[in-house]
């Protein structure tokens, strides 16, 4: 018996509807979703980590969570998992001509094997009227931002470069400066909302992913404030709004020590 063919029995006991846990025989497919996506998060982290002893327990981890969404669809009577393995095998080949057809050609450009790979998307997908729809719409609204800007490049629109990106970056900053002047919720929430989705095409136009960009920001800022908590604490001082100068003192400090 193959180790895929054990995790797949495992899985059938956790879920036995007398013999098996609780708690598993009770989930659903939307009960564990969020933490399936927790799941594709912290597997994100350790690749951003480049810890590899890490990645191998993260990859399980999300690996199980398929095996479990497809033991639920099983016992639904939609599919089990050899389907899922059996649809993406036949996505795959489908999708990669220029590697398993007789007829090959081993010769295209990036720019032509991306453009076949959305023409094979794009006959995969059930047509409305709208074009970018169905584009990365169960994505988080940051990646899919990226994701629909490079779907609108494929048809050309798109900044020939990055520094007219800077331009409008710096017209969304004064949009919102006249928002706030507004002071209209729904306003200032529309042209923040355009000031970031004008920060994630910069980060595409120099081929960084935005959502790694801000990833490893969030990190920068967790090591930076974990200086200024232990810096107010040696210091017996108390956090307060009077307190935002010397904060930002010790922020200062904690660039040059922490990165």
């Amino acid at each position: 018996m193959s180790t895929f063919q054990q995790l797949i029995q495992l899985m059938a006991a956790l879920r036995h509807p007398q013999k098996g846990c609780p708690w598993d025989i009770k989930q659903t497919n939307q009960s564990i979703s969020a933490y399936t996506l927790e799941e594709t998060y912290e597997l994100l982290h350790a690749i951003e980590s480049k810890d590899i002893n890490n990645l191998k327990e993260e990859l399980g981890d999300l690996l199980f969570h398929i095996v479990f969404h497809a033991r639920i669809a099983e016992e639904q009577g939609h599919f089990n998992i050899q389907d899922v393995i059996n649809a993406i095998i036949e996505k795959m080949t489908q999708r990669h001509p220029h590697v398993f057809e007789q007829d090959r050609d081993n010769r295209l450009s990036d720019e032509d094997l991306q453009q076949q790979w959305e023409e094979h998307k794009q006959r995969d997908k059930n047509h409305n009227n709208r074009v970018l729809d169905e584009i990365g719409h169960k994505l988080p609204a940051l990646m899919r931002a990226q994701i629909l800007q490079e779907a609108a490049a494929g048809y050309h629109f798109d900044w020939p470069d990055a520094l007219p990106v800077l331009d409008k970056i710096e017209e969304e900053i004064e949009e919102i400066r006249a928002a706030i002047k507004t002071n209209e919720a729904d306003h200032i929430k529309s042209e923040i909302g355009d000031l970031l989705f004008a920060c994630i095409n910069l980060a595409r136009h120099f081929e960084l992913d935005a959502e790694s960009a801000l990833r490893q920001t969030n990190e920068k800022f967790i090591r930076r404030f974990d200086f200024v908590y232990a810096q107010m604490h040696a210091a017996g001082i108390e956090f307060g709004p009077e307190r935002l100068e010397q904060m930002e003192k010790f922020w200062q400090q904690s660039k040059k020590v922490t990165g």
